[in-house]
């Protein structure tokens, strides 16, 4: 079944009001609300996701800069250096 946009929904109220048939057209503002609802839920989780990814690459910085910290003090004490996979990169 081919995806159905919110303009091709609105397109079909027009040609509604064209034929003055105004069966469908409860169906359609339903189809238009969902459509709708599904854009806006979209928006939401992609602002989501790009906090947390912001949030990450802060996070990210902050450990690397904590672990060089600690690595310069157990080279102090003469201890090996700790590395963390995807973070000394």
């Amino acid at each position: 079944m081919p995806q159905r946009y919110l303009c091709d929904v609105l397109e079909e109220m027009r040609s509604c009001f064209k034929t003055r048939n105004f069966s469908p057209l409860l169906g359609l503002v339903e189809e238009a609300q969902i459509l709708a609802n599904r854009m806006e839920a979209s928006l939401g989780c992609r602002r989501d996701y790009n906090s947390w990814h912001d949030k990450a690459k802060k996070e990210k910085g902050e450990l690397k800069r904590l672990l060089n910290e600690t690595n310069k003090l157990r080279k102090k004490n003469g201890k090996d250096k700790k590395e963390i996979y995807g973070v000394n990169d």
